[in-house]
């Protein structure tokens, strides 16, 4: 077992820290504060070939192995304060990107991936709605066959990207007396007819990445609009899911390592009774749990990425990372606001940010219980 990086990664993640610190973090209490996402920091992501890492380059990628791309994925949150924008990011690229590659068509690939790439289309993975949350197949938004194509009427919530989404990744029930071979999936672009998107919904954290809602009210799309086969849908679900669970907090484990050495350095500058405060143990055993938590939170991501990169199913790994790494962020996290004191509080420092930020962790992708839930199945029990 290796666990080094090569030259070339390493200097790969030093590009990409130093990338994100100087381009990625201006005015990020102003924009948090106001829930204001920035296109234009999108395109500078994929200007520097972000959205490209894990595409061929026959698809307008660099096509990068997936040790690598997480490795930078990774450095991207170590350097980028904003986790609206990772998360996103990391949004599009395991749940967008990764099942057009697997399910697309020739077509489909050519005609949205380079585009995905370049950093020209947001994409919304659209799944959840009211009563459909952690169960899925409750889903009550139908895709009827009409001629020769699907009329889709529902609406989809809490949808990443939403508002100013180019394109949605929407599943539907074409039959629903099939159970799970009854959903599909389609990719419907903006400015069809009966397809609308809602206003951004304000939130606690992650306030820079635009969230609402897919309304579809007889909205007629072709054939060519399926992805993957009329029935799959649950199958492609499964997959993206997967490669969600695996990946959507890799940046997040960035974000604790600069955490964790802003709060080393606090605890060592900050001094009271005379000596600084990180001789105390109830402050140096916080770090050393915050230390503690993201190398195994490290050790964990990149287990799944060998295993996904060697073509290896990672179910179970694939959700004890992600519990691990939402849970462990959450506590770090609190961990770091308690460190710095009253500061921690301030917004104008930024460090409660990650707070809230890493509280929709134990919720989104399957909320932490579901993932426990997950795990004692895959476990027999």
């Amino acid at each position: 077992m290796d666990f080094g990086w090569n030259e070339e990664q390493l200097e790969a993640r030093r590009q990409t820290v130093a990338f994100a610190e100087s381009e990625l973090n201006e005015e990020l209490v102003e924009r948090d504060r106001e829930e204001t996402f920035l296109i234009s920091l999108w395109r500078k992501c994929a200007a520097f070939g972000v959205f490209g890492w894990t595409v061929p380059e026959a698809y307008g990628g660099s096509g990068r192995d997936i040790l690598s791309a997480v490795g930078r994925l990774e450095a991207l949150g170590e350097g980028c304060r904003d986790n609206g924008l990772t998360l996103a990011i990391n949004a599009q690229i395991w749940t967008i990107q990764e099942p057009l590659l697997t399910f697309g068509s020739e077509e489909q690939k050519r005609r949205y991936l380079p585009r995905l790439c370049r950093g020209e289309l947001a994409v919304g993975d659209a799944i959840t709605e009211e009563g459909a949350g952690s169960d899925a197949m409750a889903m009550t938004t139908t895709a009827e066959r009409k001629g020769d194509g699907f009329l889709l009427n529902g609406r989809k919530i809490c949808i990443g990207m939403a508002p100013i989404a180019d394109l949605a990744l929407v599943y539907a029930k074409t039959d629903s007396e099939a159970g799970q071979w009854g959903v599909s999936a389609f990719l419907v672009e903006k400015g069809t007819a009966g397809f609308r998107a809602s206003g951004n919904h304000s939130k606690m954290g992650l306030r820079t990445m635009p969230m609402g809602e897919f309304i579809f009210e007889d909205c007629l799309v072709p054939e060519s609009c399926l992805l993957g086969s009329e029935g799959a849908g649950m199958s492609l679900f499964s997959h993206a899911m997967e490669w969600e669970r695996s990946f959507i907090l890799c940046s997040h484990v960035g974000a604790m390592a600069r955490q964790l050495d802003a709060c080393v350095a606090h605890a060592r500058e900050r001094r009271q009774f005379g000596q600084s405060i990180g001789r105390f143990q109830s402050v140096s055993n916080r770090l050393a749990d915050m230390r503690l938590r993201l190398e195994t939170c490290r050790l964990l991501l990149h287990k799944v990425a060998w295993m996904k990169q060697n073509g290896q199913s990672a179910a179970l790994e694939a959700t004890l990372a992600n519990l691990h790494h939402a849970e462990s962020f959450l506590a770090s996290s609190l961990d770091a606001v308690r460190i710095h004191g009253a500061r921690g509080y301030l917004t104008e420092f930024g460090v409660e940010r990650d707070l809230r930020d890493a509280t929709g962790g134990v919720i989104y992708a399957g909320t932490s219980d579901i993932q426990r839930n997950l795990i004692a199945r895959l476990l027999g029990g």
